[in-house]
């Protein structure tokens, strides 16, 4: 087994659940390869990423940040992908073109079960992973107790590379068993060589044979070695290493604490021997090994308020010059990014992830190809399903028009926010992944277009069915001097099956009412069935037109189609008017620690439970499915992350129309009556 020498611009994804330390861990890179002249912080509000007002608002991170920078002589790019659950789309997107992801986790991360999701998608695309267990300093309990409960979480073994060594019960240093040497921790400097305490080295010898053990089960020679107690070279140990996580068999744990730069250098050099190039992303996408046309993908995409549309870009073949034409957009500037800063280039080769300017017409997740190249599909990361809308409206109707080229361009940034429009409630809906993921949306276009926005629950679109029917004649006659107006229908109306729908019929006999006026009949009935007595929409209903009459010079479509509006205005008050709510097939993705509690919730918000199975391909998880009534979904993904450490989803689709009787049928009609009264 043999590992390849690598060369070239490598980009590397920071990930990881909210709050452990990704965006402190890219300052301290980016100052201890002398990108910038000071460490920010997060606290402080002056880190190179997390720069819009949003995020700085928030002390988090709300889209992915793209840093480029150099450590020993090669370039890196790093991007720093969201933690919160709520902006996973951008980093989905993001890792899909990177030569490897650092997961970075607190020490005394509280619920492991938050890696699920990232090291998951992590496997299922191959990218190379390591684990950074950040804020050591912090830490209580033992990092080998901590690996152990991620090991659950991982289908890749988890590899340690370092053994912490204490002091008085502080963590001060670490072993590297790769080459058995012990450093010690210095506040925001290199960590010092130091000899290996005496009496670490039983537990060292134990966790490095561990190691040995791990790597072992992809090389063979290895395994002879260990099995003829021959101690391998330190060269072949490394090799092993390098190999196994390019090939992304293994999951290499790394330790330290970003803010004082502690273990962040080795983390680097690992990164720097150890990384894959960029041909190994190539061929993870379907590419050849470097023959062709230039080909890249959109990993990003930012409006700024001055540069106009920035395409953060990875180049997998060739290379990019300015000006080139891509996808039949000219690029407008060529950069790499410090987070909100650019520095122009002329060229960027493969391997170099740039920003490209005003290509207005490129989508995140798009190949880039040059002017007369050959259609080229990459892998996209599939945008989640909407879970949770608000109706929005502007402060001021002038600015309509202006709210949805603003939310496009919010939607060009992050696909998991879209906007649609109810035709039943005639509401336009905001919809995203959560409660802050709208409401960052909402301060984006306060901010950058200058738009009042407010936001309400969205309207349910209630409907209204009959229970009985009924038999009614509908005469409209007018006389005005002249012409007068004359039309006369007999409708028999009946209730239908529940999602029936609409059915109209007619039995005419003897051209009581010519042919030539029966669709103007239908035309009235469905006027009425807009908004019947109960004031929602009318279905399930059947309208059989039997008999009418007609006037020689004074009937006309109009006045057929009045009769019919009249008919059933009288008759549909007469037959027993009930409420019919709409119930959505819902499924929850959970672990099955938390699948009681789900039910509870089920519950407690009118669904049923039809039965739940296991998640393929992911042990400890299981799917739930229920229905439950939409009005009850509205909020549903606040209280399943609450009661799941954020990890738990759910996706819907509309099941049936259920009747809605009792005290939740009186407040619907209440809140009805109080809106049409304009109360």
């Amino acid at each position: 087994m043999t590992s390849k020498k690598v060369s070239g611009p490598r980009c590397v994804a920071l990930v990881g659940p909210y709050l452990s330390g990704k965006t402190t861990l890219l300052e301290s890179i980016l100052h201890m390869t002398g990108a910038t002249t000071r460490k920010g912080q997060v606290t402080a509000g002056n880190t190179v990423g997390d720069s819009s007002p949003e995020a700085r608002a928030r002390g988090m991170s709300v889209e992915t940040n793209v840093a480029t920078t150099t450590f020993m002589g090669e370039t890196f790019t790093f991007l720093d992908c969201p933690g919160s659950v709520e902006f996973q789309q951008d980093g989905r997107n993001a890792v899909l073109g990177v030569d490897a992801a650092v997961v970075v986790i607190d020490a005394e991360i509280q619920w492991p079960v938050t890696l699920a999701p990232i090291l998951k998608n992590l496997e299922e695309i191959g990218v190379p992973t390591a684990i950074f267990v950040n804020k050591l300093d912090r830490a209580h309990g033992r990092v080998g107790e901590l690996i152990e409960r991620l090991r659950s979480f991982s289908e890749r073994p988890l590899v340690m590379r370092h053994l912490p060594l204490r002091d008085g019960g502080e963590i001060t240093g670490y072993i590297d068993l790769a080459s058995e040497r012990a450093y010690k921790y210095q506040v925001n400097k290199p960590s010092e060589l130091r000899d290996l305490p005496e009496e670490m080295i039983e537990r060292e010898q134990e966790a490095r044979f561990t190691l040995l053990e791990t790597l072992a089960d992809f090389d063979d020679h290895l395994m002879e070695e260990l099995l003829e107690d021959v101690t391998p070279p330190t060269e072949e140990v490394y090799r092993d290493l390098t190999t196994d996580f390019q090939l992304g068999v293994i999951v290499q744990v790394f330790l330290g604490t970003a803010e004082s730069d502690n273990g962040v250098h080795r983390l680097l050099k690992a990164l720097r021997h150890e990384t894959p190039e960029v041909s190994a992303v190539a061929e993870r996408m379907g590419l050849d090994d470097g023959a062709g046309d230039m080909v890249a993908q959109a990993l990003k995409t930012y409006h700024t308020a001055h540069g106009g549309k920035l395409t953060v870009a990875r180049v997998f073949r060739g290379a990019i010059n300015d000006g080139d034409t891509l996808n039949g957009d000219r690029v407008s500037g060529l950069y790499t990014l410090l987070g909100a800063e650019t520095n122009k280039l002329a060229q960027a080769e493969a391997g170099s992830t740039i920003a490209l300017g005003r290509m207005e017409e490129v989508k995140t997740g798009d190949a880039l190809v040059p002017k007369g190249a050959s259609g080229i599909e990459l892998a996209r990361a599939e945008s989640p399903m909407p879970i949770y809308g608000q109706a929005v409206s502007v402060a001021n109707r002038n600015d309509e028009v202006k709210l949805t080229g603003a939310i496009g361009k919010l939607t060009d940034e992050d696909s998991s926010i879209s906007l649609a429009m109810n035709q039943d409630t005639h509401e336009m809906i905001l919809w995203g992944q959560g409660e802050m993921h709208l409401q960052i949306a909402i301060d984006r276009l306060k901010n950058r277009y200058g738009l009042g926005i407010t936001m309400r629950p969205p309207g349910v679109p209630y409907k209204e069915a009959i229970r009985k029917g009924i038999t009614q004649r509908g005469r409209f006659k007018r006389q005005t001097g002249g012409h007068g107006q004359f039309g006369d229908v007999v409708l028999d109306i009946k209730p239908l099956p529940r999602g029936s729908g609409f059915q109209f019929n007619q039995t005419i006999k003897g051209g009581n009412v010519p042919k030539q006026y029966i669709p103007s009949v239908e035309a009235g009935v469905k006027d009425y069935l807009v908004k019947g007595p109960l004031g929602f929409p009318v279905v399930d209903v059947s309208v059989t037109l039997t008999d009418g009459s007609y006037h020689t010079v004074d009937s006309s479509d109009l006045a057929f189609r009045t009769a019919g509006r009249m008919a059933m205005s009288e008759a549909i008050p007469q037959c027993k008017s009930v409420i019919l709510e709409p119930v959505l097939n819902v499924e929850i993705t959970i672990p099955s620690e938390f699948t009681s509690k789900v039910n509870g919730v089920i519950s407690s918000r009118r669904g049923q439970i039809l039965g739940f199975d296991p998640k393929t391909g992911w042990s400890g998880w299981d799917v739930v499915h229920a229905h439950m009534p939409q009005s009850e979904v509205h909020d549903l993904i606040i209280d399943l992350r609450s009661l799941s450490h954020g990890v738990s989803s759910f996706t819907w689709e509309f099941a049936h129309l259920s009747e809605l009787v009792g005290k939740e049928a009186e407040q619907v009609l209440a809140a009805s009556k109080s809106e049409n009264s304009g109360g």
